[in-house]
């Protein structure tokens, strides 16, 4: 048996290769990620008498692409969780020394001692693949949005405050425009209201409407020219002034056509998988979340139970044992994937704000939030009701559709 350990870094893999009762097969070499060297690498562990099992950290970006490189040549690999190699072994020296040919026979002897319980690496479909990258350049872009917002609403407080809370409208579903940015792009001064009478800027408000494709009442005109009367800028009505305004404007107008964008493809993604249906139809989960979910949950096969499914959410609490803890400070472990807990706790919230009677989980969640319990521990402990049921219901689907 030969245990091939990769450390897996930016363009370059550090190998190492190891036998049992610490026999070294090959020092620990690099290569480089192309072609020609993975192509040599895998002749030569394929020159190795015996059955031979690769073994790498999960790094995401960095190892994706070797694993399944080799997984199409043949290879069996087997990818991991960092942590579970972080915690492997001790620290049995007083200087601690981490170098890549020393991590890479670290995961050598971690396959060893776990070779029967390795499990084989299976690539992703390409669509849920896409899915996820999808998925977290939405959340990025979002981050980016409540920046640029924060930033353009700072500014606005100087040339006309408040207009931010003139408008109550959501987003535009076809480009994602707010109307208070786009018509800010527009008056961008409170001076390009007020320095109208009332009836030329209503007249104006109207012809934008119509241009902008938004709804125009007289009523939002009269509030909108009494509101803009009302306040006073600090910055003047000048060319510098509209510069830096109109450029917040529509760098933020351009990160909210992206996100658009974004939603438009993952929806597109998610009606082609098998399941789509099925969590669609769970309460709380529209077209958005429903693409998160599926997104950060993957194929639902993965995972050998629902146990495993809340342990990759994070959501899982602790060992307890009450001779060293106490169980007034447990947490949950908060291990796995941040952007399936936020998206859990979303859903959480919705199910909370309308409060469905007859929904399970809002039953639960009900349940606890009587017995006295907190809110974060009942919102949690709902969340594990609802993968519980979101694993229990996809399972059955595939089941069916693959009888």
């Amino acid at each position: 048996m030969n245990a091939v350990g990769i450390d897996v870094s930016k363009g370059k893999n550090t190998i190492s290769v190891m036998q049992p009762l610490g026999v070294v097969v090959a020092d620990p070499f690099e290569i480089s990620h192309t072609e020609r060297e993975l192509e040599k690498l895998i002749r030569f562990l394929k020159s190795l008498p015996g059955e031979t099992k690769i073994v790498m950290e999960s790094t995401g970006r960095y190892s994706e692409p070797i694993a399944r490189y080799l997984h199409d040549a043949g290879m069996f690999v087997s990818v991991v969780n960092a942590i579970l190699i972080h915690n492997y072994g001790g620290n049995t020296k007083v200087r601690k020394a981490k170098t890549d040919k020393k991590d890479a026979a670290r995961i050598a002897n971690w396959a060893l001692e776990y070779w029967l319980d390795l499990r084989e690496y299976i690539p992703e479909e390409d669509i849920r693949q896409m899915l996820k990258v999808y998925n977290r350049q939405y959340n990025q872009y979002n981050k980016l949005k409540v920046m640029l917002k924060n930033n353009l609403i700072a500014l606005l407080d100087q040339t006309f405050p408040c207009v931010n809370k003139l408008f109550t409208a959501p987003p535009r579903k076809s480009d994602g425009h707010e109307k208070w940015v786009d018509f800010a792009l527009r008056f961008w001064h409170c001076e390009c209201v007020c320095g109208l009478s009332e009836k030329k800027f209503t007249e104006r408000y109207a012809a934008w409407c119509m241009k902008a494709g938004y709804y125009f009442s007289v009523d939002k005109a009269f509030e909108i020219y009494a509101s803009a009367c009302g306040h006073v800028g600090l910055f003047p009505k000048n060319d510098s002034t509209k510069t830096i305004i109109t450029n917040a404007i529509r760098q933020l107008i351009q990160v909210e056509e992206s996100i658009r964008a974004f939603q438009v493809e993952m929806e597109k993604l998610t009606s082609l998988l098998p399941e789509y249906e099925v969590v669609r139809s769970l309460y709380g989960v529209g077209p958005v979340y429903c693409a998160q979910l599926m997104a950060e949950i993957g194929d639902i096969g993965r995972f050998d139970s629902k146990k495993a499914l809340i342990g990759y959410a994070g959501i899982d609490a602790p060992p307890y044992q009450s001779g060293s803890i106490n169980i007034g400070s447990r947490n949950i472990s908060k291990r796995g994937s941040a952007d399936l807990r936020k998206t859990l706790f979303q859903i959480m919230q919705v199910i909370l704000q309308n409060s469905p009677e007859n929904e399970p989980v809002y039953q639960f969640l009900d349940k606890k939030r009587s017995e006295g319990k907190p809110y974060k521990v009942y919102m949690i402990a709902s969340a594990n009701k609802f993968l519980r049921i979101y694993y229990a219901r996809v399972k059955e689907c595939l089941a069916t559709q693959n009888s």
